[in-house]
């Protein structure tokens, strides 16, 4: 009895590390994130704004975004935080979504704009193939774990 006591508690506290792991290393590679004055300086040419707010559908304790996102022709911005996580893409989407039923079901007709690489704040360039203008919504998704972050409507 002890030693399966041992062993579970041993697997327990490996598995509670690699999920710490993971949670954590994203924080610990991310660049450093672009100061709030180089965000405003991006943000200021927007044509739109929404924003990021804790408690959609699909958000929870570990996968979430606040803040305040601008969307230009040339760059979408955050001045805000997002929950750390690895593989962060930031889509347009011609519909609001908040749950990743929501997100697959319309993943086809969304532009990928980029990745995030940083979790306070962040300056994401639009590819010139992209008219955010032909969109209403900005979400961001985990690609590794097929998971949703936030979305905001920008118009």
């Amino acid at each position: 009895m002890r030693k399966l006591v041992l062993v579970a508690s041993h697997v327990v506290v490996a598995a509670l590390g690699f999920a710490l792991g993971v949670y954590m290393l994203p924080l610990l590679i991310a660049p450093p994130a672009p100061s709030r004055a180089e965000v405003a300086r991006q943000a200021a040419s927007a044509s739109y704004t929404g924003t990021f707010r804790r408690g959609l559908r699909d958000s929870d304790a570990l996968h979430w975004g606040e803040g305040t996102v601008s969307i230009g022709a040339k760059s979408i911005t955050l001045d805000g935080e997002l929950a750390p996580g690895p593989d962060y893409k930031l889509y347009l989407s011609p519909e609001f979504v908040e749950t990743e039923a929501d997100f697959n079901r319309l993943k086809p007709s969304m532009a990928r704009v980029g990745d995030i690489k940083t979790f306070r704040n962040f300056v994401v360039s639009v590819p010139e193939s992209v008219d955010p203008a032909r969109y209403n919504s900005v979400v961001v998704w985990c690609e590794t774990f097929g998971q949703f972050i936030t979305a905001a409507r920008y118009k």
